[in-house]
């Protein structure tokens, strides 16, 4: 059993946990935050998006293995600064990725789902694709490669990496001081999810803010 249908044991129930707890939150402050027919559509999209990563459904393109093993000049030690490498080559990759996922029409008709959502809530941040076939992404991790980065690092990293941006699919947390400096926040992504011109196109980013800033595509949410 790969490390991915291991985890959805952990990522699963708390999901459920924490969407319930969003639910109960918001209906104590009076936000409405969920329509249960759009929580069904996001909910069932997500167990076949999940049930299709499981089975590995796919062609891979490129694969981050063959990278490894045909152009790495170098191993890098210790441990530490390996996953430390590979955790910011993930997140570059993801940025990008996602970046493409919007300004390129042929992968946006499959990330529109994502955002199909008329709600902003957790349950949507499993409103996901199953129409993404074609794997690439590996060419924009040729830097890790080229260190030796081990693959097994990126087979578990690669599911925590994407478990960790559940939690920023809420309306009810608010700015988050120095965070909004460093990570991407629910603020940031209240932005990326907005419709208002000023907004469109912004903050791709997915763990680290400094991609969005690094190439211009960082908004803050205004106050207004």
């Amino acid at each position: 059993m790969n490390f991915y249908v291991q985890s959805l044991f952990i990522a699963v129930p708390s999901f459920i946990i924490l969407i319930i707890i969003e639910m109960i939150v918001s209906r104590i402050k009076g936000i409405k935050v969920n329509e249960p027919e759009d929580m069904i559509s996001s909910l069932s999209s997500g167990i076949t998006n999940t049930t299709k990563d499981a089975f590995k459904v796919g062609i891979v393109l490129i694969s981050y293995a063959w990278l490894v093993d045909n152009i790495t000049i170098y191993k890098i030690e210790p441990l530490w600064l390996a996953v430390l490498i590979a955790f910011i080559v993930q997140d570059f990759t993801g940025y990008w990725m996602h970046r493409l996922n919007h300004r390129v029409n042929m992968f946006w008709n499959r990330h529109i789902i994502h955002h199909s959502s008329e709600e902003f809530n957790l349950s949507c941040a499993l409103r996901q694709s199953i129409s993404e076939t074609f794997k690439f992404s590996a060419i924009l991790m040729i830097p890790a490669a080229l260190l030796g980065i081990p693959v097994k690092i990126f087979m578990i990293l690669g599911p925590i990496h994407l478990f960790m941006q559940f939690w920023y699919h809420t309306r009810l947390i608010g700015k988050m001081g120095i965070l909004e400096y460093i990570i991407v926040t629910p603020s940031h992504h209240r932005v990326h999810h907005a419709i208002n011109s000023e907004y469109l196109d912004k903050n791709y980013g997915q763990i680290l803010i400094i991609w969005d800033k690094m190439f211009h595509t960082f908004q803050p949410e205004l106050e207004d």
